[in-house]
C-alpha cells in the first residue's frame, strides 16, 4: 500500500477519492492539489440553479473546509502543477515546490474549447466551466441586451434556459440541423429543439459563426452567410477538451484523454487518472471511452482511490447523465455512439413530455433516457445490453423489471 497519494486535480473525482481512501482505511499521506481557490465543487449546478440564482455556491462544495482538516488531507489550493517528475516521483508545482508521492492520481478534468474566429475575445463573450464563469454568465443575463448561445449541446442548452428564466431574449446557433444530435440522434434531439421553441428561443441550425463583431465589448455575432445576429451577451459552449498536457510531457500514453485499463491504471504503474481526463477501458462496452459527466467523474473518483488500494475492482455499470431546462427533467443512461442504432422505442407520450425513450440495436437496448418520469434509471440500467420484445418494451403497462 502507498504511503503518499498525490492527487492533483480538487475536483469532485479528486476530491471523491480522497473521501474513499479514508474510509476504506487508508493511514497514509494524501495531499490533494488544486488549481482553483475554491474547495472542490461539482460543476453541474454552475450551469443549472447556481446560473439561475437558486442555489448558494456552498451547496456546490463536495465537503465542507472542516471535512479535509478532520481527516487529515492536505489540501492545497491556488496550486498549479506544472511538471510530473515520473522518474524522480514528484510533481512540481508553479512555485517550485516538490511534493514526493509514491502513487500519483490525475484528475485534471477539461478545457472549454474556445472560439476560433476574430472578436473571440471581446468583452461579453462566456465560457462556462468555473464557479467564476457561472458568477460573470448570471450576472450579464441580469442586464439588458440580447444572448445569443453558440453551440446547441447540454451547456449551451442549459444556459439558453437560464437566459430565458432571466427574461432574456435568447438565440441559440449550432452548425447541426439539431441540437444534441451527435448524442440523442434526430429522434429525440427534436424533443429539445421544440422544448426550447416553445419557450421563444430562436434556434438557428445549419449555421457556422465566421465573427464576433463589436468595439471592445460584442455587438453582434455574424454568421457564415454575412448575417448579424444582435448580441449584448455570448455564452460559447462548443465542446470541451481534456487537460492531457503533464500526462503527455511526463511521457504517459494519451488518447483523447489519458489512457487507462479498467482499473483506471495508465501507462504508469504508480499513475492513476478519473473522471474528465480518462479515457478508460470500459469492461462491458469492451473499449476506451472517456466520459464528461458528474457521475463520471463521482463513481471514478472512488474505483482510482480503491484501485490504488489494492483492490481488484472495475466498474461495468453504463454511464449516466441528467440535465434539467424549463419543467423538464431527463436522465439519460447507457452508451450509444453517433448512428450507432437501429431505432428508439418510446414507452409514453413525448408531447407531453412524459416518456422513456430506448436506443436499441436489434432487439438489445444500448441506452435509456426517462423524461420527467422518477425512479426509473436503475431499472434502465439493468436492461442495458439485455434482448427484449420491442413491443413489450414500449408497452407502460409492462413494469420495466419485468422485460
Amino acid at each position: 500500500m502507498s504511503d503518499t497519494v498525490v492527487i492533483v486535480g480538487a475536483s469532485l473525482a479528486g476530491a471523491t477519492a480522497a473521501h474513499t481512501l479514508r474510509t476504506e482505511g487508508f493511514e497514509g499521506t494524501v495531499v490533494l492539489v488544486g488549481a482553483e481557490a475554491h474547495l472542490p465543487y461539482e460543476r453541474p449546478p454552475l450551469s443549472k440553479d447556481y446560473l439561475q440564482g437558486k442555489a448558494e455556491r456552498s451547496d456546490a462544495f463536495v465537503h465542507a473546509q472542516d471535512w479535509y482538516t478532520d481527516n487529515d488531507v492536505d489540501l492545497r489550493l491556488a496550486t498549479t502543477v506544472t511538471t510530473l517528475d515520473l522518474a524522480g516521483g514528484q510533481v512540481v508545482t508553479g512555485a517550485g515546490d516538490r511534493i514526493r508521492f509514491d502513487t500519483l492520481l490525475l484528475c485534471t478534468g477539461s478545457t472549454p474549447r474556445t472560439l476560433p474566429v476574430p472578436g473571440a475575445d471581446l468583452a461579453g463573450v462566456h465560457y462556462l466551466r468555473t464557479v467564476e464563469d457561472s458568477d460573470r454568465i448570471r450576472a450579464a443575463f441580469g442586464e439588458s441586451g440580447d444572448v445569443v448561445v453558440i453551440g446547441a449541446g447540454w451547456i449551451g442548452l442549459e444556459a439558453a434556459a437560464a437566459a430565458r428564466e432571466a427574461g432574456r431574449r435568447v438565440t441559440v446557433l449550432e452548425s447541426a440541423e439539431l441540437p444534441l444530435l451527435r448524442v440523442l440522434g434526430s429522434e429525440m434531439a427534436q424533443v429539445f429543439a421544440d422544448l426550447h421553441r416553445e419557450h421563444d428561443v430562436d434556434l438557428r441550425f445549419g449555421v457556422t459563426v465566421s465573427e464576433i463583431v463589436g468595439d471592445g465589448a460584442v455587438s453582434a455575432v455574424r454568421l457564415s452567410d454575412g448575417t448579424d445576429v444582435p448580441a449584448g451577451v455570448v455564452v460559447v459552449g462548443i465542446g470541451i477538451d481534456p487537460v492531457t498536457g503533464l500526462a503527455a510531457d511526463a511521457g504517459l500514453q494519451v488518447d483523447n484523454g489519458v489512457v487507462t485499463d479498467e482499473h483506471l491504471r495508465t501507462s504508469d504503474r504508480r499513475v492513476y487518472a478519473a473522471g474528465d481526463v480518462a479515457s478508460a477501458l470500459h469492461p462491458a462496452i469492451g473499449k476506451h471511452i472517456r466520459v464528461e459527466h458528474w457521475a463520471n467523474a463521482q463513481r471514478q473518483g472512488e474505483l482510482a482511490a480503491k484501485s490504488i488500494l489494492g483492490q481488484d475492482v472495475s466498474d461495468d455499470r453504463p454511464p449516466y447523465f441528467f440535465t434539467d431546462q424549463y419543467d423538464l427533467g431527463m436522465e439519460y443512461t447507457g452508451y450509444v455512439e453517433p448512428g450507432g442504432y437501429d431505432d428508439v422505442v418510446v414507452r409514453g407520450d413525448t408531447a407531453s413530455r412524459e416518456f422513456i425513450a430506448f436506443w436499441v440495436s436489434g432487439q438489445t437496448v444500448l441506452a435509456g433516457m426517462n423524461v420527467n418520469i422518477w425512479d426509473v434509471s436503475d431499472d434502465i440500467a439493468a436492461l442495458i445490453g439485455r434482448d427484449v420484445d420491442l413491443a413489450r418494451l414500449a408497452d407502460p403497462a409492462v413494469a420495466l423489471d419485468q422485460l
